[in-house]
C-alpha cells in the first residue's frame, strides 16, 4: 500500500493510486464479482490513465490459462451467398469490447452445424472456453451441447434460454418480448394478427415470440388463428413468400408480427406488390432493430435486443463458467421501438 509509483505502470502502481490491495485489482481486471462495481471502474479508469495492460503470459502461468477464447459463428442454411445472420454481426463489436476489457484475446471462426466442429474443439486447449452464436436446426445443434456437456466444455450460447441440461445460455425473455409486440398492435386496433417465423421445436426463439403474441390474444379475448400462421427462417426472400402465401390464401389481416426484422424486410416488401400500404392497410412489427430496420421505407417498428448488454452478459457468463463461480442472470431485456410500419387502424 506504501509503494511508490514505479516507471512502468503494474498493478501495485494500480493499487497504490486506488488504495487497494495488489490483489483486489487483479480480481476487478478480472471481472470478479467479489469487488463492487464502483471500485472495479475506478480501478478500470486508473488503468487506462496509466496505459496499464496485462501481462498475459505471467498471468497464464499463474492460472493455467491461455486468457484466449473462441467466438464460433454458425452458417445458417439460408438462399443467397451470405450465411451469417446480420444479427449475430451487429453483437460482435460488444463482444471484442467486452473480451479487451477483460485482458481476453479472442479467436473468432466460421463453423457448419453438420460439421464436427464440436469434436475438434472438445480436447482443444487452444482457449479456455467457447461462446457460441446462431445455430440453425435447434434438435441438430442440443446433441452437440450435449456433447460439449458431457465432456465438461467450458461454453456459453446466445439463444433460447431453456433447459440448463444444454450448458449456459443468455438471451432475450422472448415470450415477454412477443407478448409486447402484440399488446402494440392490439393497443392500435388491429384484431387479425399475422405471425410469420418457425415456431416450434426446431426454432424455439421464434416458438417462444408467437407464444408471447398468443398471450396478449388471448388476453384480449381472441383466439389465435392458425391460418395466420406461416412458417419460416430468419431471411427476406423467405419472409416475402411466406407473406405472399397469406395473401394468395385470400386470409382476411390487418397486421403483421415477423418473428425477426429480415423477415419482416421480405414481408413489406410482398405487401407493397400486392398493393396494400403500410401502414394504413397493414402495420408490419419486425424483432432484433438491424440498421436496415431504421432505414426501410416505411421505417419498420420493431423489438430491439440490448446487443451491448448482450455481449457483455456472454463473455461474463464464460468466465464465470470457466472460474467456477455465480453466473450472471442469463435474460437480457428488450424494448419496443415504434416507427412508421405502425399506426391506428
Amino acid at each position: 500500500m506504501g509503494r511508490k509509483p514505479s516507471n512502468r505502470p503494474t498493478s501495485f502502481d494500480i493499487a497504490y493510486r486506488a488504495g487497494v490491495s495488489q490483489p483486489t485489482v487483479s480480481r476487478a481486471l478480472r471481472g470478479s464479482p467479489s469487488i463492487s462495481e464502483a471500485t472495479r471502474k475506478r480501478i478500470e479508469a486508473i488503468a487506462r490513465e496509466l496505459n496499464y495492460s496485462v501481462d498475459k503470459n505471467a498471468s497464464s502461468l499463474r492460472s493455467k490459462r491461455t486468457n484466449t477464447i473462441a467466438l464460433l459463428f454458425f452458417e445458417e442454411d439460408t438462399p443467397g451467398d451470405s450465411k451469417i445472420n446480420p444479427f449475430f454481426l451487429a453483437m460482435l463489436g460488444a463482444i471484442t469490447r467486452h473480451s479487451a476489457t477483460r485482458g481476453l484475446d479472442l479467436l473468432i471462426s466460421f463453423q457448419r452445424m453438420e460439421d464436427d466442429w464440436h469434436v475438434r474443439y472438445l480436447d482443444s486447449h487452444r482457449a479456455d472456453g467457447l461462446i457460441l452464436l446462431g445455430y440453425g436446426d435447434y434438435t441438430l445443434y442440443r446433441s452437440r451441447l450435449r456433447d460439449l456437456v458431457e465432456h465438461g466444455t467450458h461454453f456459453v450460447r446466445w439463444g433460447a434460454v431453456d433447459d440448463p441440461a444444454f450448458g449456459a445460455a443468455i438471451g432475450s425473455d422472448n415470450v415477454q418480448a412477443g407478448r409486447m409486440a402484440g399488446e402494440h398492435l392490439l393497443d392500435l386496433g388491429h384484431r387479425r394478427i399475422a405471425f410469420l417465423g418457425q415456431a416450434d421445436e426446431h426454432y424455439p426463439e421464434f416458438a417462444d415470440r408467437y407464444g408471447g403474441l398468443c398471450e396478449a390474444l388471448d388476453a384480449a379475448g381472441i383466439a389465435p388463428d392458425d391460418a395466420l400462421r406461416r412458417d419460416t427462417i430468419s431471411h427476406e426472400d423467405l419472409g416475402r413468400a411466406a407473406m405472399q402465401d397469406i395473401l394468395d390464401a385470400g386470409t382476411e389481416f390487418d397486421a403483421v408480427f415477423a418473428a425477426s426484422d429480415l423477415i419482416a424486410l421480405g414481408a413489406m416488401a410482398a405487401l407493397r406488390a400486392a398493393g396494400r400500404r403500410i401502414p394504413e392497410d397493414v402495420a408490419v412489427i419486425g424483432f432484433d432493430d438491424l440498421p436496415a430496420a431504421a432505414m426501410a421505407s416505411p421505417t419498420l417498428t420493431t423489438i430491439a435486443q440490448d446487443m451491448r448488454a448482450a455481449g457483455e452478459r456472454l463473455i461474463d457468463a464464460l468466465l464465470a463458467r470457466i472460474e467456477e463461480r455465480a453466473p450472471p442472470s442469463p435474460l437480457i431485456g428488450t424494448r419496443l421501438i415504434v416507427r412508421e410500419s405502425t399506426a391506428p387502424r
